[in-house]
């Protein structure tokens, strides 16, 4: 798809027409040296975030314009945003796209800190503050990210022992997302402990249709060896 290598807007979204609005369906953030050192990988991963499950964003090589970056580009209308350096600019730019509310962006951002909070409650073992903390962002109803924050929660609900919540919380990742592949796996994991195999290998093939190469990971292996190791001790009890 052909950009508008002549139009550069420098984060005055209001000039983005509805069309490009209505259409948005990926955004690829240049990721070559001089958006680089700009702070685009910054703005790659707050964006990653904060996109709902119907928009793409991808890392991108040049895209002209160097020096007034960190340079995206809004496909299909190919529109190049520039200027785009911080983590407040990146909420901006969504909600322009998909809310037009200032409002909306500064929620999202607030969701965000939480989900990142809660990540680190996590690794420290901290469960049920996760869990409070992911509660609070999915609470704030942003425009995106809320399928990952219901994969994360139910991440956190399997290892509470609260294994319907994480199986209802999977659920709800999949309804915003239906194909997000982390989503089938934290359902499959769900069903699993609630000993529903058939279930399981069901979310797992899910799964495994959306993303082939995770069939290599280990981790997936062992979720099939788990798996195989539940059904034959039924089988032989």
């Amino acid at each position: 798809m052909a950009l508008h290598s002549g139009t550069l807007l420098p984060l005055q979204l209001p000039k983005l027409t509805s069309g490009a609005m209505a259409n948005a369906q990926e955004i690829r953030v240049c990721t070559n040296r001089t958006c680089r050192r700009q702070g685009s990988f910054q703005t790659l991963e707050t964006l990653s975030a904060l996109a709902p499950p119907n928009l793409a964003v991808n890392s991108c090589g040049c895209l002209g314009r160097c020096g007034a970056g960190p340079n995206l580009a809004i496909l299909p209308d190919g529109l190049i945003v520039g200027h785009c350096a911080t983590a407040s600019q990146a909420a901006q730019l969504m909600s322009t796209l998909f809310s037009g509310s200032d409002a909306d962006a500064k929620i999202s951002l607030e969701a965000l800190a939480l989900r990142k909070r809660a990540e680190i409650e996590f690794q420290n073992r901290n469960l049920s503050e996760a869990e409070l903390l992911l509660s609070q962002a999915i609470d704030l109803k942003p425009f995106g990210g809320m399928h990952v924050s219901f994969k994360c929660r139910s991440v956190v609900r399997l290892e509470l022992g609260n294994y319907r919540g994480a199986l209802q919380d999977a659920v709800e990742a999949l309804n915003l997302a239906p194909r997000y592949s982390e989503a089938y796996i934290c359902q499959g994991d769900a069903f699993l402990a609630l000993n529903e195999f058939d279930s399981a290998e069901q979310s797992y093939l899910a799964c495994l249709d959306i993303d082939p190469l995770i069939r290599r990971s280990k981790s997936f292996k062992a979720r099939i060896s788990k798996l195989q190791e539940k059904v034959a001790a039924v089988n032989t009890s």
